[in-house]
């Protein structure tokens, strides 16, 4: 059976790059009807934290990559790794190293120096050393000094290091903890995985791997390594370039769906196709589709994509979405107000669930000043009589319904023999703040007769100002 992992380290938050990698391995394990693991690689103990690793279960969560397995934590396995340890010196295929810090600086000084590539020379390779022979001894792989790996990535192709390249790396620090490179290979061969996909910035690691995997007589997974994330300016992405927590798109209101979709199309394609169902995703996606060039991280086509979701995805959900920014605001309303009029209007304007909220909170609070352009157009001399007619008529209206409203606008069109627009976008700026809203007789109904003539009442105020001001 195919099975593949996600292994973040609790360093930091998820990030973007991270979320891709997750979201491929999953795709890739879903299409093959294999199984999806999340392990999490918390050896780093001084800046791995229990912050990190919520955060990231969290974005998962968000983010609906669900796993059929774990999460399994590398601190809750060291047993086993202390046990392979024991395993390869025992059998000559590791050795305890006593280098001091200094005599490894010095020895990388003089590589250096030598325009020569950096590395261990072997030194304690055939001393025997044994626990006590010296003080924070580490454990060394011996690696394999003849020969070649090769290897053939899903991604890049068919990679060739030479053995020579690569040194004997510490597997066990003078501690005893286990580095990454082996609680890796361990976990990979206890786990049965098959394929793992990773970013690039792993390939140098990928031959030492698979050498150890040989000496543990272990199955050697398939490696597919997926390209970085570039910023604009084509440099490798970071904060400055929006490179945020996956849980901060969350808080600036994107939709899950969006985001998934936006990654798969960070570094994979189906021919000119831009907008994919979940379903679609798994349907369609291939390693062997991934692009062998780094991606470019562009935050407007996150943004179109966002509002591409916001107008397609079923009403009910957006505006159960909505409700829930709303009350993050501090916004509390009757739960029967139906939103659905709003919410379907304002969706087509707006790229996020913020920018959604933030449109209709004039229905529940009051708003500090008009959209400068739209009280300029509106707000006219012309506008004072309509605006009175109205504030009279609808402070004697008994029936506070859209229909009874809409009677009373089209009542003083007629009698002033003006068109609808002369009253209704009056209307619309003072009782709204801006030139848009659903239609005008149900905007005055949800937001209610007390609200609504304090407004109008206001926005008389503010032309009578205006234009008394113009005339001095």
């Amino acid at each position: 059976m195919i099975r593949t992992r996600f292994a973040p380290s609790p360093t930091g938050y998820l990030h973007i790059g991270g979320a891709r990698t997750a979201l491929f391995c999953w795709l890739f394990s879903k299409k093959m009807g294999g199984e999806f693991v999340l392990r999490v690689e918390d050896t780093d103990r001084e800046r791995s934290t229990e912050e990190s690793v919520n955060a990231i279960l969290n974005a998962m969560q968000w983010l609906k990559l669900d796993y059929d397995e774990g999460p399994i934590y590398q601190t809750e396995r060291f047993d086993r790794y202390q046990a392979v340890i024991r395993q390869l010196v025992d059998k000559g295929q590791a050795y305890y190293c006593s280098c001091s810090k200094e005599r490894l600086e010095t020895l990388r000084e003089q590589q250096m120096a030598n325009k020569q590539k950096p590395r261990y020379d072997g030194c304690c390779r055939n001393k025997g050393l044994q626990p006590g022979d010296a003080q924070n001894l580490v454990v060394r792989f011996k690696n394999p000094q003849q020969g070649e790996v090769e290897f053939e990535d899903l991604v890049k192709g068919p990679i060739t290091v030479s053995n020579n390249e690569l040194d004997d790396l510490i597997i066990a620090r003078s501690d005893g903890t286990p580095t990454y490179n082996l609680t890796v290979v361990i976990d990979d061969m206890d786990m049965n995985i098959t394929h793992v996909v990773r970013g690039d910035d792993h390939v140098n690691n990928t031959p030492r791997q698979i050498n150890i995997f040989k000496a543990l007589n272990a199955q050697i997974p398939h490696y597919a390594h997926v390209p970085m994330i570039l910023g604009e300016d084509g440099k490798r992405l970071s904060k400055r370039h929006g490179a945020v927590s996956v849980m901060q798109y969350y808080e600036d209101g994107y939709l899950p769906e969006a985001l998934l979709n936006y990654l798969v199309r960070l570094g994979w394609s189906h021919g000119d196709q831009e907008v994919f169902s979940i379903d679609e995703m798994q349907q369609l996606f291939s390693l062997d589709g991934i692009n062998r060039a780094a991606s470019t991280f562009n935050p407007e086509k996150l943004s179109w994509l966002n509002q591409q979701y916001l107008k397609d995805t079923e009403l009910d959900k957006i505006v159960e979405l909505v409700k829930q920014r709303l009350h993050r605001m501090q916004i509390f309303f009757n739960g029967d107000l139906d939103l659905s009029p709003i919410v379907d209007l304002y969706r087509q304007r707006v790229n996020t669930l913020n920018e959604l909220a933030q449109s209709i909170l004039y229905f529940f609070e009051e708003f500090d000043e008009y959209d400068e352009k739209a009280a300029n157009k509106a707000f006219k001399a012309a506008a004072l009589e309509p605006l009175q007619k109205l504030f009279e008529r609808l402070s004697a209206l008994p029936d506070w319904s859209a229909e009874a409203i809409h009677q009373v606008i089209h009542d003083i069109t007629a009698e002033l023999e003006i068109n609808m627009g002369k009253v209704g976008q009056p209307l619309r700026v003072a009782v709204t703040g801006g030139a848009f809203s659903p239609p005008i007789d149900q905007t005055v109904a949800m937001i209610g007769r007390e609200n609504s003539l304090h407004r109008i009442q206001r926005a008389i105020e503010y032309i009578n100002k205006k234009y008394s001001v113009e005339s001095h």
